[in-house]
């Protein structure tokens, strides 16, 4: 299995997956035209994609999922709370296929797993995605660690997690009161600290990579994020091997990680 994550912050977000030479895409918040360059770019193909999984229905996961699904024939896969919301914004859609947060399914020759979330919106999810015994863990806009998410996320060989602020740069920014809150609350945005403590959690052995993702351009820094997690990580190695560690950007696609088995 390989992974890339196009792009991710408020600004669009959109990863893709491939195994077996089949692929899908998790959100696509930007313009279709701009995934399809970005995944040029990182070396993916349109033409092995046969869905789209959406997160949740914020303009930023949700962007270019029409037209991606129009253009490409490819289906979109959301659960029905987040497509009714979504729907004024997709379009017409051809093929959309439901799931129910929560139970397993497979499509494409993946096993997917789609569980609950915190998050200011219907009814969000993340995903766990696995191919012939290979899992990607993928859990972005999340205000909380619950254990939910910490049984869904383990054994994972590769992770996508939001880092999204610095508690400091966020209390010390430019952000008005209520709208720190809204990030720092338990339906906002994951923090630097807290998605370490949470990595530090998931360290396991078979762990290969991770990808910080969602970082804000406004209360973040990438040298903070990582050494935040990176410094926390090395207090609680414990033994463990340390995976390798990547950041996702706004701008650029971010590297394609190749998970064995």
């Amino acid at each position: 299995m390989k992974f890339c994550v196009l792009g991710s912050g408020s600004k669009g977000n959109a990863t893709y997956v491939e195994a077996g030479g089949r692929a899908l895409l998790i959100d696509a918040g930007f313009s279709g035209k701009e995934i399809c360059r970005r995944l040029t770019e990182a070396g993916g193909s349109m033409a092995r994609v046969e869905g789209v999984l959406l997160t949740h229905e914020h303009n930023d996961h949700i962007k270019g999922a029409g037209i991606l699904a129009r253009k490409y024939n490819t289906a979109l896969l959301a659960n029905e709370a987040t497509f009714q919301v979504a729907a004024p914004r997709l379009g017409q859609i051809k093929d959309y296929q439901p799931f129910k947060t929560g139970e397993r399914f497979s499509f494409a020759g993946f096993s997917i797993h789609p569980f609950a979330i915190s998050h200011d919106t219907v009814d969000p999810v993340g995903f766990v995605v696995e191919h012939e015994g290979i899992g990607l863990g993928f859990c972005t806009d999340t205000g909380m660690v619950s254990r939910l998410l910490l049984q869904r996320l383990a054994g994972c060989h590769g992770l996508v997690l939001e880092c999204n602020h610095d508690l400091e740069m966020l209390a010390q920014g430019p952000y008005p009161l209520h709208l720190q809150q809204r990030v720092r609350s338990r339906q906002g945005h994951l923090g630097n600290l807290d998605a370490a403590r949470f990595l530090g959690d998931l360290l396991h052995d078979r762990l290969q990579h991770v990808v910080l993702a969602h970082l804000s351009e406004t209360n973040n820094l990438p040298d903070l994020a990582l050494e935040a997690v990176t410094g926390f990580l090395a207090t609680r190695q414990n033994g463990f091997s340390l995976p390798e560690i990547s950041l996702a950007w706004q701008e650029r696609s971010g590297v394609m990680v190749q998970l064995c088995p």
